[in-house]
C-alpha cells in the first residue's frame, strides 16, 4: 500500500535515506567502467533527496540517479509455511567524472 502525501517525511536525514551501498559483481563493474555506484535507499525517498544525501554523505558531486523499487521474494526455509523477503529502493547513482566513493 503506497502512503498517503502526508506521510511522505521531508525531513529525513542523509542516514535515513541511505541504507547502504551494495557491493555487487555488476556494481563493481559499473563502478569501474560508468563512475556509477549502487545504493539501498528508504523507499519513501526521491530521487532529489537521494542525490543530496549521496554528496552530503560522500562528498561528492552526483550527476544523474536512476531508481527502482525492487519487489520482495518468496522464501522458506525447512518449513511449508513459505515467507517474504522485504521489498526495498534501488538507486544507482552516477559521479562526477573524477570522483569516488571508497568502500571499506
Amino acid at each position: 500500500m503506497k502512503p498517503s502525501k502526508n506521510d511522505w517525511p521531508s525531513n529525513m536525514n542523509a542516514f535515513e535515506i541511505i541504507k547502504t551501498v551494495r557491493v555487487t559483481e555488476k556494481g563493481t563493474r559499473q563502478s569501474a567502467n560508468l563512475n556509477q555506484y549502487t545504493v539501498v535507499a528508504d523507499p519513501r525517498a526521491n530521487k532529489t533527496q537521494i542525490r543530496q544525501a549521496v554528496q552530503e554523505l560522500f562528498k561528492v558531486k552526483v550527476t544523474g540517479v536512476n531508481t527502482l523499487n525492487v519487489r520482495g521474494k518468496p522464501r522458506r526455509q525447512r518449513q511449508p509455511a513459505a515467507g517474504w523477503t522485504n521489498a526495498w529502493k534501488k538507486a544507482i547513482v552516477t559521479l562526477k567524472e573524477g570522483d569516488k566513493i571508497t568502500l571499506t
